[in-house]
């Protein structure tokens, strides 16, 4: 992972349906051309983001929505 600047064009930015019920608890996602933009909802006036390369981001979306846990070692 990388951590990205926004580019000065406009990003389609969406909040996962998981998200906390107040507005202080959102990760926001864009697609971009080879990876996904990672963001707190809260800090995106900043204009910080994290890159995932999305042969990353698909396996993790799909584990997330069968409900697999990954066994990472910390610290790897």
């Amino acid at each position: 992972m990388s951590v990205a600047h926004q580019p000065s064009i406009e990003l389609n930015w969406f909040k996962s349906s998981y998200s906390g019920g107040n507005a202080t608890e959102c990760l926001e996602c864009a697609h971009v051309t080879h990876s996904v933009l990672i963001r707190d909802s809260k800090e995106n006036a900043e204009g910080r983001a994290v890159s995932v390369r999305h042969e990353a981001w698909r396996p993790f979306v799909r584990a997330i929505r069968n409900k697999q846990g990954f066994d990472v070692a910390l610290g790897s």
